[in-house]
């Protein structure tokens, strides 16, 4: 466990292992939960689908590709225990595969229109 205080900045850090100078990390979803079994219900979104969902976060630079940074503020949920679990999701890449996850960014769903 990682003990940090409330609206206080939490830094991250996720890195690659790997010899590889041709692979790139890329974040693109972190969901945070009160519970560290359930992801799917009562979560709170702080990257989904590579978009910022978060108002606190940050993403800091790393002179490697193989290091992902960022930052958000601590927060607990209402009416729960004072912990925060994080489920974060990263995508492996070739550095120059442009049409890559990586290189796609944040995608942003079209809603669909409902017929009638």
């Amino acid at each position: 466990p990682y003990h940090v205080g409330i609206n206080q900045n939490l830094f991250l850090e996720a890195s690659l292992h790997s010899s590889d100078p041709l692979l790139e990390l890329f974040l693109d979803t972190c969901v945070a939960s009160p519970t560290r079994h359930n992801f799917t219900t009562r979560t709170y979104p702080i990257i989904k689908n590579g978009c910022v969902k978060d108002p606190t976060y940050a993403a800091y630079y790393s002179p490697q590709r193989n290091i992902v940074r960022f930052k958000f503020n601590a927060f607990q949920f209402i009416q729960s225990n004072p912990e925060v679990y994080l489920q974060c999701e990263l995508v492996v890449c070739r550095v120059y595969d442009y049409s890559s996850r990586c290189h796609q960014g944040c995608l942003q769903r079209s809603k669909r229109e409902a017929s009638s």
